[in-house]
């Protein structure tokens, strides 16, 4: 496959140097011709990590006007995002986008109306649609194997009770901690339940400060009902990430979602089925799923051969576009109008 000339767009956002190292390891679907960055803060931070070690710093238009540039990895702090992705969907440019994409909905409105009309490949960077153990949660969902769903309890918590600097940059965000997070789950939500009938969030600080650290969202159906939780003060938080879906001929239930040894330890899914399905029999069943590998190389490696028509999409605009307005309507952004 031609290697396709990317670029990376800001170095301000946690996951950027993660997300610039595999698009490096990735050399046989990737040619990096560069990075920049206009805040001169995040600049001075983070210029010298391995990640940007031998890569050339340019100014944003320079970069952008790279000869044979096909596609930018926008990687800005995340109020910027979606003010730098529309400039690159304005070149024509193919994007993968960090989350979440921005408190305007107008704004990321316009940028997915962009890439439709100029069949750009548009990539959100919600990871857990590439971890094993969750695909394998959503397809025996597909399959039919645990019936109807009616509940879904999801979690998404980390402990970050004493970093100041980090809390005071979550609290930037309308809904805090909830903003950051909960986009993660309600996108697997979305796929197997679609657009909820409603949205209910309970919004709360645990302290004296600005930050909404802990959140609740419930997502209302005819027949069913979602939860999201997200705390950012939950000892051992990211070890009790989790995923349990329930229906009526049997349940999935995943804990931790994602190890942060993610090369070497094995996820597992418990399965229990009223029925025999598939290759398991009725009764309740550990799934070994095997371990992540790298947490971003699946998502690269899918926009790669998306570009390069190899596959489609399997996440369309219009289900990106129901995803963030969901979000911003569980952090109270706007009115729901339904």
């Amino acid at each position: 496959m031609k290697k396709i000339k990317i670029a990376q767009i800001g170095i301000g956002h946690n996951h950027g140097a993660d997300k610039m190292l595999t698009l490096r390891s990735l050399d046989q679907y990737f040619e990096v011709v560069g990075v920049c960055e206009s805040d001169p803060y995040w600049y001075n931070e983070r210029k010298d990590l391995e990640a940007y070690k031998g890569l050339p710093f340019l100014e944003e238009d320079e970069l952008l006007a790279t000869p044979g540039l096909e596609a930018v990895a926008v990687e800005t702090d995340g109020k910027y995002l979606i003010s730098s992705a529309l400039k690159c969907a304005d070149k024509g440019l193919h994007l993968h986008m960090d989350k979440p994409g921005g408190e305007d909905l107008e704004s990321f409105r316009k940028l997915c109306d962009i890439c439709k009309e100029k069949s750009l490949v548009f990539q959100a960077a919600y990871i857990y649609r590439y971890n094993p153990a969750v695909k394998f949660c959503l397809e025996a969902v597909r399959n039919g194997w645990i019936g109807n769903i009616f509940e879904i309890h999801s979690v998404m918590s980390r402990n970050d009770s004493d970093n100041a600097a980090y809390r005071k940059w979550l609290s930037l965000f309308k809904g805090g901690a909830f903003y950051i997070f909960a986009g993660y789950l309600m996108d697997l939500i979305l796929l197997m339940l679609g657009e909820p009938d409603n949205v209910v969030s309970f919004l709360q600080k645990t302290r004296d400060d600005s930050l909404i650290d802990n959140g609740l969202a419930v997502l209302e159906y005819p027949k069913a009902t979602a939860t999201v939780r997200v705390s950012v003060v939950e000892i051992e938080g990211f070890n009790y990430r989790r995923l349990i879906i329930c229906g009526t001929e049997g349940s999935l239930e995943l804990c931790p979602i994602e190890h942060t040894e993610y090369y070497t330890r094995t996820l597992k899914v418990r399965m229990s089925l009223k029925k025999p399905r598939g290759p398991y029999a009725a009764g309740t069943h550990t799934v070994d799923c095997g371990p992540l590998g790298g947490r971003y190389d699946r998502q690269l490696i899918d926009f790669a051969e998306i570009i390069r028509g190899k596959k489609e999409n399997p996440f369309t605009i219009e289900h990106e576009f129901l995803l963030h307005k969901t979000l911003l309507e569980a952090c109270k952004f706007q009115q729901q109008q339904r």
